[in-house]
């Protein structure tokens, strides 16, 4: 869950290697604020000279993160603080509403916000998203079930839904 009592300001990174590759991790002691793609969309992952370097706050983010791409975790649990309007914390909100495994258009969130009409506008939050994975806009699919814009690149896209797709079954005994 979003928490807008959380500080928004990034002071501390590291970078995690990740099956989609490096990810730049940020925030401060309170809160996560980014996970940036080292690629995509045209966009490069990038590092405020201001922040320190340190993996000392995101101690449960790596674990969590590990856990995901092992499909051992399906629900993330970790306090977000990503800096956004009110419209698109409505829609990131949203986003993490949004079943493991499953995917949903971006009018399926629109009517979720009780905004039928903000397609677009959902689209435009979605790709403003600064901690995908965790608020996961990659299930966020076009309305004929294609895929669409993602800032980590299609490619990525696929695989983290393939990623939810295929739950190793584990047996009751």
């Amino acid at each position: 869950m979003l928490n807008d009592q959380l500080s928004t300001a990034t002071d501390s990174y590291c970078w995690h290697d990740s099956p989609v590759g490096p990810l730049l991790c940020a925030g401060n002691r309170q809160a996560i604020t980014h996970v940036v793609f080292p690629e995509g969309q045209g966009k490069k992952a990038s590092i405020d000279e201001s922040w320190q370097e340190t993996a000392e706050p995101f101690h449960q983010l790596l674990l969590q993160l590990d856990s995901y791409f092992d499909r051992r975790l399906t629900h993330f649990d970790l306090p977000l603080a990503p800096a956004g309007t009110a419209f698109q914390k409505q829609v990131w909100q949203a986003l993490i509403d949004i079943p493991y495994g499953t995917t949903a258009s971006y009018g399926a969130v629109a009517r979720a916000i009780n905004n039928p009409l903000a397609v677009r506008a959902v689209g435009n939050a979605n790709g403003r998203n600064p901690i995908p994975i965790i608020i996961p806009c990659h299930r966020v699919i076009g309305r004929d079930g294609t895929l669409t814009g993602f800032g980590g690149g299609l490619p990525v896209k696929s695989f983290l839904i393939e990623v939810e797709n295929r739950q190793q079954l584990t047996l009751p005994w």
